[in-house]
């Protein structure tokens, strides 16, 4: 079965603050991809922590179907500075019980869909911004989850390294993983098929979208 997030009426706030957002409701399935949007504080990263379930809504209810695993890439990468690229996208397959030989050979087809084969042999901290935002992104896509969520990817990016960001994201959608990016880039909105606007507590289709 297809993993599936259903969400029906959700509002949130925090104690002694005022509604981060009110009667949000959406349904999830793989193969489009879904950007979460809207102003500085409208709550995107908690709408991600109440799909994932990790937090409660204090109002509505989110019900996940064949979701048993879930990744969350967040807005800053954090990598092991002085393992390589390689070895990144290496241990969640080592941790799913391929060998090491096996693991590399599938890391590196990975690190190909994301640009990233080039970089394969190079410590974490040498790679620039946007390698570290893909690598990420690889790392997590290696742990096959069912449902996957992006926060803020291209925030602290220049514009070529968003760019090269933005079309790694564009291709994760697929018929087993659910991809969620919470954002502020309109250039991801854009390539998103739907979009959860917290701004006017909306689900908006696009145009165009398969």
């Amino acid at each position: 079965m297809a993993p599936s997030v259903v969400a029906e009426h959700l509002a949130h706030r925090f104690p002694g603050t005022g509604w981060l957002f009110e009667d949000v409701s959406f349904t999830l399935s793989p193969g489009r991809l879904i950007a979460v949007t809207g102003p500085s504080g409208c709550g995107k990263s908690t709408l991600l922590s109440l799909i994932a379930g990790w937090e409660t809504p204090v109002r509505g209810v989110v019900r996940r179907a064949d979701v048993a695993k879930i990744g969350w890439v967040f807005q800053n990468p954090h990598g092991v500075a002085h393992r390589t690229a390689l070895d990144h996208v290496c241990f969640p397959l080592v941790a799913r019980g391929l060998t090491r030989r096996a693991a590399d050979a599938q890391a590196w087809t990975i690190l190909g869909q994301f640009g990233l084969q080039s970089a394969a042999g190079r410590d974490f901290a040498a790679l620039s911004g946007g390698e570290a935002q893909r690598l990420m992104l690889a790392r997590a896509v290696a742990a096959a989850p069912d449902l996957l969520l992006v926060d803020e990817p291209t925030a602290q990016l220049d514009r070529t390294m968003a760019a090269s960001v933005t079309a790694t994201l564009a291709g994760l959608t697929r018929a087993d993983m659910i991809v969620v990016i919470a954002t502020h880039d309109a250039d991801i909105r854009s390539q998103a098929a739907d979009v959860i606007d917290l701004a006017v507590s909306q689900v908006v289709s696009q145009a165009g979208q398969p």
